[in-house]
C-alpha cells in the first residue's frame, strides 16, 4: 500500500474504546489510535485528568485510512450512525465534556464534508444533532493500555455490555464496509 495516499480523521463519540472498536472493523482503515484533543490546559493530559472533565479534552480516536477504499464521507456516516450524536456531553452512562460528540477536521475539505454529513444523517434521528465540528489543533496519544482496548479486553464487563452491542449494530447497518 502507498502510505502517501492515506489520510487522517479524528472523531470523538463518547468513550474512545467504543469508537476505536467500530473503526477497527472497517475496510480501508489502516490504524486507529485512542487519544485526547480539544483541551485548554498545556502539556500532555493523562486519562485521570481528562476524566475529571477539567482539562477540556475529549476522548477521541485518530483514524488512518485509505480514501480509495473508504471515503471520508462514508467514514463519517459510520461514525454518526454508531453513536448517539443527539446527547450533549453524554454517551449512555458516560457523562461529561470529555464524552462529547465531535468531528475534528484536518483541513477545510474535511470541514465541508463533515458539515454535509451532519445534514445527511439528521433525518436518521428524532432529536437534533449536537455534534461539534472543530479544527484539530493538537492530538495527544492516550496511554498504552487504552490502545486496542476492546480487542484485548472483550470479556471485561464494559466491553460485553456496551461495545459488543455497538458492533452488532455496525454489522447490521454497515455490513458492506466491514473487513470480514
Amino acid at each position: 500500500m502507498d502510505n502517501s495516499k492515506l489520510e487522517l480523521a479524528t472523531v470523538g463519540g463518547g468513550c474512545f474504546w467504543c469508537v476505536e472498536a467500530v473503526f477497527n472493523q472497517l475496510k480501508g482503515v489502516e490504524k486507529v489510535v485512542s487519544g485526547y484533543t480539544g483541551g485548554t490546559v498545556p502539556g500532555i493530559p493523562t486519562y485521570k485528568e481528562v476524566c475529571s472533565g477539567l482539562t477540556g479534552h475529549a476522548e477521541v480516536v485518530q483514524i488512518t485510512f485509505d480514501p480509495s477504499i473508504l471515503s471520508y464521507n462514508d467514514l463519517l456516516e459510520v461514525f454518526m450512525t454508531t453513536h448517539d450524536p443527539t446527547t450533549l456531553n453524554r454517551q449512555g452512562g458516560d457523562v461529561g465534556t470529555q464524552y462529547r460528540s465531535v468531528i475534528y477536521y484536518h483541513d477545510k475539505g474535511q470541514e465541508k464534508i463533515a458539515e454535509n454529513v451532519l445534514l445527511q444523517v439528521a433525518d436518521y434521528y428524532d432529536n437534533p444533532i449536537v455534534t461539534e465540528v472543530s479544527e484539530l489543533e493538537k492530538f495527544h496519544i492516550a496511554e498504552d493500555y487504552h490502545q486496542d482496548y476492546y480487542a484485548n479486553n472483550k470479556e471485561q464487563g464494559f466491553c460485553s455490555a456496551v461495545i459488543t452491542p455497538k458492533l452488532t449494530k455496525l454489522r447490521q447497518k454497515h455490513s458492506d464496509k466491514l473487513k470480514i
